[in-house]
């Protein structure tokens, strides 16, 4: 198995995305806001990547966190609910973390989870973000206007408060 197809699994394909019951609230630049029911009415922020990948970061209702999503047919590899060590790094800022796997429409992913919420912000106002494995560098984005639609994001989530 392949850490590299975990990487490429935090983005989603957009006809997998759309095949989630996911509700349109808004748009900011080069993001979408929507609202993702399956996670407690939490809202996110979604854009698609040039290599075919979808990113969400977003909020989790359910559980009062946040966490960064991505997808990607082109990782195959995954397999669901195990968890691979990643380092991410934003802006040449470095963190650990656990990717767990995950299936969306038969889209390969992986999500990371977050404790603290105030933390996605701390991602937006970065310029970009590097996702590595084991085997070295498996994604990275350029995070332009992802700090203006996580405010929207955050206006949402207080409409569905």
């Amino acid at each position: 198995m392949k850490l590299t197809a975990i990487a490429a699994a935090v983005i989603c394909a957009a006809s997998a995305v759309d095949a989630q019951s996911l509700e349109a609230w808004g748009s900011s630049d080069y993001w979408d806001i929507l609202v993702d029911p399956t996670l407690g009415d939490g809202c996110l922020i979604q854009s698609e990547f040039e290599d075919g990948s979808v990113v969400r970061i977003g909020f989790n209702r359910r559980d009062g966190g946040g966490y960064v999503t991505a997808f990607n047919t082109a990782w195959g590899d995954i397999e669901e609910g195990v968890s691979y060590p990643v380092l991410f790094s934003l802006d040449g800022q470095d963190y650990d973390a656990d990717a767990v796997g995950i299936y969306l429409a038969d889209v390969p992913g992986a999500d990371i989870e977050f404790d603290n919420p105030d933390f996605l912000l701390d991602i937006a106002a970065k310029n970009t973000m590097t996702l590595y494995t084991e085997q070295g560098e498996v994604m990275s984005i350029d995070l332009t206007g992802s700090y203006q639609a996580l405010e929207a994001a955050m206006v949402c989530q207080e409409e569905m408060d």
